[in-house]
């Protein structure tokens, strides 16, 4: 890290220094407006905490989802409003950083770690900053399940298993960069083809795929449904109020830093400079710490404070075995898997659904009475669920990728290509689900 502060030296080092010791009339003042994918819960003791710290700025938070959060800034910025971006998915950054619309900055905070498990918590450029670690995983209510007779999950493939249909619920990876990063974990540390399997297989008991990535936990805290894919503070937050949830870190799964990043030409680069380094202090890392908070900090010193069942990404094994992210895959590949996710799960869940029980159904049947032209069958209905429009190569092509960047002809073939892996997914589940009947009538 003192490499990473000397290479980045210049006019941004200059300033942190210069504001960190100015006086009261010459302190960096007025309003700091972020941009952040977090709700209230989070941003809300951050505000009142920076505030309190810095009597002549307000922070201004506007809250929108992330794929959103970045469209918004490459659209404004010949009229940029924004002074930073808060959000917790990497490769969001990495497009904001590759069409030059953060600036490099060095922040002067110290005891902030290198590396959370095997990924640095900085961007190596200075463009971009962890400020607290995050994991994905699975929450469930403890109530809901014994109600409901399941057992604890640990795995994701046990979210496939007929016991769990209907009781899952997901945020769309479109509307969720954190649910993007969960999904893009699944197929980095599966491989393309098993990961998708893996995805398509749990999306077959889902009850719903959400808009924001908040509505899953808010459904599993209040019982509206048992079991929700959530990155792990949502389920650590919800313990600390006293809902009945617990959570699991799959063993395919990552730990990644959440961001902040402060936008080339911001109105206010001196305030947001000012949010930057408080966010990385020990009084802004111990924010991390609050019940309705109870994210993982990136200073390894706070952990001293924190409750002594808190999770250590620094010292705890399990986060050591993690899965490494590859940001530059996600990055070049995250409109067509966010697309193929939408076309082939959220828009096509009841096609889906009907296939996946109609499968369990003749599982069930052949479990009781071996038959192998059944299971023979039941293969070849799984198999045409698993099945992709596309493979890995394809989806990360220039192509493929071009198709959804800009432009009515490439607007004209992302909609083609929409309605031909929606047309995929269908046809295949028809397929599907009348194997599956087919295969029942004969177990029985």
């Amino acid at each position: 890290m003192l490499m990473f502060r000397a290479l980045a030296a210049g006019a941004a080092f200059a300033g942190a220094l210069g504001f960190a010791t100015l006086s009261s009339a010459q302190a960096p003042a007025g309003k700091v407006t972020v941009v952040t994918s977090f709700a209230k819960d989070v941003t809300d003791p951050f505000k009142r905490a920076f505030e309190k710290a810095n009597p002549g700025l307000t922070l201004d938070v506007q809250n929108r989802n992330t794929n959103s959060a970045v469209k918004f800034i490459e659209e404004t910025r010949a009229n940029n409003q924004i002074d930073l971006m808060w959000a917790s998915a990497p490769d969001a950054f990495e497009v904001l950083k590759g069409k030059q619309l953060l600036m490099k900055y060095a922040p002067q905070a110290k005891g902030i770690a290198e590396k959370v498990g095997s990924y640095p918590v900085n961007d190596k450029d200075g463009f971009y900053f962890g400020f607290a670690a995050s994991g994905y995983g699975i929450m469930w209510n403890e109530r809901y399940a014994r109600a409901n007779k399941l057992p604890d999950p640990k795995e994701w493939q046990d979210l496939a298993k007929p016991v769990f249909y209907d009781h899952v619920s997901i945020s769309a990876p479109s509307r969720s960069g954190t649910t993007h990063l969960t999904i893009e974990a699944i197929l980095q540390g599966e491989g393309w083809d098993k990961g998708w399997r893996t995805v398509k297989e749990m999306a077959g008991n889902f009850r719903t795929v959400t808009d924001r990535s908040f509505g899953v936990p808010e459904a599993v805290n209040s019982g509206q449904v048992g079991v929700g894919v959530v990155i792990d503070f949502f389920a650590f937050s919800a313990q600390a109020a006293g809902f009945p949830v617990k959570f699991v870190y799959p063993s395919v799964t990552t730990v990644v830093p959440a961001n902040i990043g402060i936008i080339a030409n911001a109105p206010n680069s001196t305030g947001a400079q000012a949010f930057v380094e408080f966010i990385l202090s020990p009084a802004g890392q111990e924010v991390l710490l609050e019940p309705g908070i109870r994210r993982l900090p990136v200073n390894t010193e706070i952990y001293a404070k924190a409750p002594t069942d808190y999770p250590n990404p620094f010292k705890d094994p399990q986060f050591q075995k993690m899965i490494m992210f590859d940001v530059d895959k996600s990055e070049a590949r995250t409109a067509p898997v966010d697309t193929l996710f939408d076309q082939l799960i959220t828009f096509q869940l009841e096609g889906l659904k009907g296939a996946t029980k109609a499968i369990h159904d003749a599982e069930a049947a052949i479990a009781k009475k071996a038959n192998a032209k059944a299971s023979a069958l039941v293969a070849e209905a799984r198999d045409l669920i698993a099945a992709m429009p596309l493979n890995e190569t394809q989806a990360a092509s220039a192509e493929i990728r071009s198709a959804f960047t800009g432009g009515k002809e490439k607007g004209a073939r992302q909609g083609e290509l929409e309605q031909q892996w929606a047309n995929f997914g269908r046809e295949r589940y028809v397929q599907a689900k009348a194997k599956a009947e087919e295969a029942l009538k004969i177990a029985r």
